[in-house]
C-alpha cells in the first residue's frame, strides 16, 4: 500500500479523466490521496472530489503563500471559518514562498503564523510549502516546535543541515518526483537520512518524476518515487511503502 501525501487532483488538469486517473494509482497500490488547498478559488472542486471518493481523497484546508495577496485576510477568514464547520486531515499547504515575487513578504508571514496557530488549536499537523525560503521557514517552525507542531516539509530538496532541523523540530521530509531529477543532489541527501523520517508524494500535476518528466503528473507514478528512494537507501520497494505508509499513518491518524 502506497500513500500520496500530496497531490492537487482537483485541478483542472484532471477534470476530464480523473476517475482513471484514480484508477490507475489504486492499481499501483495508491490508497489515499491527500489534497492540499491553495485558496477559496480551488475550494468547490477540492470538496467536490473528496465527495466523490470518500475516504480515499481526504481534504485540507489552508491559504497557499502564492496566494497572499492584498485579499490575504479575507481568504484566511474563509479558512478558519471552513475549519470551525468540519474536520480536515491537516492545514495546507502553507508556508513562505519567495521565489516569484517578494511584495507581500510580510503578508505571507503573517498567513503563516496564523495558520499554524490554527493547526493548535485544531491540533492538527501542517504541511509545509517552502521555496527559495526553507531556513526562514525553519526559524518559523522551531518558534512553534515549543507548543507541538508538527507535520511534513512538503517537496523537500534542501540540504543536509536543513533536512536534520527539520526532523529535529518534528517534522517529515515529503520526498516527490525532484528525488529522480539527476541534478537535484537530493539522494545524496538521502542516503545520510533514516526512512522513518520521510513520507511520499506527488504534487500531481506538478513535479512530474522520471521517465515522464515534462508530462501531466499524477499519483500512479508515485511508484517510480517509491523505487528511486529504494535503490538510494539500498532497500526492498516494499520497506519504502510500509514505512513511508506508516509515517503517513502517524502524521494523519489514518
Amino acid at each position: 500500500m502506497l500513500v500520496d501525501t500530496h497531490c492537487h487532483l482537483y485541478l483542472d488538469a484532471f477534470k476530464n479523466d480523473i476517475a482513471t486517473v484514480i484508477s490507475r494509482a489504486e492499481a499501483e497500490g495508491v490508497q489515499k490521496f491527500y489534497l492540499p488547498a491553495i485558496d477559496s478559488s480551488e475550494m468547490e472542486n477540492l470538496f467536490l472530489l473528496e465527495s466523490k471518493f470518500p475516504g480515499k481523497c481526504i481534504a485540507m484546508m489552508g491559504l497557499h503563500p502564492c496566494s497572499v495577496k492584498e485579499n490575504y485576510l479575507d481568504e484566511l477568514a474563509i479558512v478558519k471559518d471552513r475549519m470551525a464547520k468540519r474536520k480536515f486531515a491537516a492545514v495546507g499547504e502553507i508556508g513562505l514562498d519567495f521565489y516569484w515575487d517578494k511584495t507581500f513578504t510580510k503578508q505571507q508571514y503573517e498567513a503563516f503564523r496564523a495558520q499554524i496557530e490554527l493547526s493548535l488549536e485544531y491540533k492538527l499537523p501542517i504541511v509545509i510549502h517552502t521555496r527559495n525560503a526553507i531556513n526562514e521557514t525553519i526559524d518559523v517552525v522551531k518558534e512553534y516546535v515549543p507548543m507541538g507542531i508538527r507535520g511534513i516539509f512538503h517537496c523537500f530538496g534542501g540540504t543536509l543541515e536543513q533536512a536534520e532541523a527539520i526532523i529535529d523540530a518534528g517534522f517529515y521530509l515529503g520526498i516527490g518526483g525532484v528525488l529522480t531529477y539527476k541534478k537535484s543532489g537530493l539522494a545524496e541527501v538521502l542516503e545520510k537520512i533514516d526512512l522513518q523520517y520521510m513520507v511520499l508524494e506527488t504534487d500531481a500535476p506538478y513535479l512530474t518524476p522520471e521517465p515522464f518528466r515534462g508530462k501531466r503528473n499524477e499519483s500512479s507514478y508515485l511508484k517510480y518515487i517509491a523505487a528511486r528512494l529504494a535503490l538510494v537507501k539500498n532497500v526492498p520497494v516494499e520497506e519504502i511503502e510500509g514505512v513511508t505508509t506508516a509515517n503517513a499513518e502517524k502524521i494523519f491518524g489514518l
